[in-house]
């Protein structure tokens, strides 16, 4: 994002509004985002709303206003002056936004948001099938968000087990070659509000996917969460119960339970 000094009247309502805190006052009291923390999510152009107001009135309102010790305060969901400007992006800074801009469908998979269903929709794409697990590894959050230096850090922590990366992934489909789990150089150095990788194994491997990244964690240079899925039994229990548990985990009582309402578009083999 950028911000016209032209127009800018120092406001700070984009400040706030800023999921990366990228967004602060310049020594000329104008608002300046720091271009290597934003994420190009355009949170603060899209959830401001643009008052029309021309600078120069705004700056003379405040001008008299100062004279007495008052202030012209605007409205907290407002940029006054439309001083918001949306660049044009071009890559690799483009991988900003489709991995952190709702908004914005990523070109490789044809998905909004970070470009990946994820596993949640197994029962209509069948991703995984008995005994199989479908690991994710979510990298960053609004105020720290992930460099896909700490990507490539996880990724090539988990080759020597042999994982298969899912192919219809934003964060795959950026690997120089699945098989060795490095991100392309030109790409290394931007950084995106979250991003996720998504590795189908066999059941029995989980405890090696999690204590991999108990001993990769204190490298990364940010927060992240691991989520894991396998078809549940024909009596309603979790396959992957048993072994999240001998890695020395507990499920959580929150996790999410697909019906297979969905029309399957795959058919599983006999046994």
């Amino acid at each position: 994002m950028d911000i016209d000094k032209n127009r800018c009247v120092g406001c700070g309502n984009c400040h706030a509004i800023c999921p990366m805190g990228a967004i602060s006052l310049d020594v000329d009291g104008k608002s300046v985002v720091n271009q290597d923390e934003c994420v190009e999510c355009s949170t603060c152009h899209r959830v401001l709303r643009d008052e029309g107001f021309a600078p120069t009135i705004v700056r003379g309102i405040r001008s008299i206003l100062s004279a007495f010790n008052l202030q012209f305060m605007a409205e907290v969901d407002v940029c006054p002056t439309n001083a918001l400007i949306p660049p044009e992006l071009e890559y690799p800074r483009s991988l900003r936004a489709a991995f952190s801009d709702p908004t914005v469908v990523h070109a490789g998979t044809g998905v909004g948001g970070r470009g990946t269903e994820e596993i949640k929709t197994n029962d209509v794409t069948g991703r995984l099938q008995t005994g199989e697990a479908g690991i994710v590894i979510e990298l960053g959050r609004p105020g720290t968000g992930a460099s896909f230096r700490d990507v490539e850090k996880i990724a090539t922590s988990l080759i020597h087990l042999d994982p298969h990366f899912e192919a219809n992934n934003p964060v795959t489909q950026l690997m120089e070659d699945p098989r060795t789990g490095k991100i392309k150089e030109e790409v290394l150095d931007e950084k995106v509000l979250s991003a996720i990788i998504e590795v189908k194994t066999t059941l029995e491997r989980i405890p090696d996917y999690l204590r991999t990244l108990e001993s990769v964690q204190e490298e990364i240079d940010t927060v992240f969460a691991v989520g894991i899925a396998s078809r549940c039994n024909p009596d309603g229990s979790v396959p992957h119960q048993k072994w999240v548990e001998e890695a020395g985990y507990s499920l959580s009582p929150n996790g999410k339970t697909n019906l297979g309402l969905g029309r399957p578009l795959f058919q599983e083999p006999r046994q």
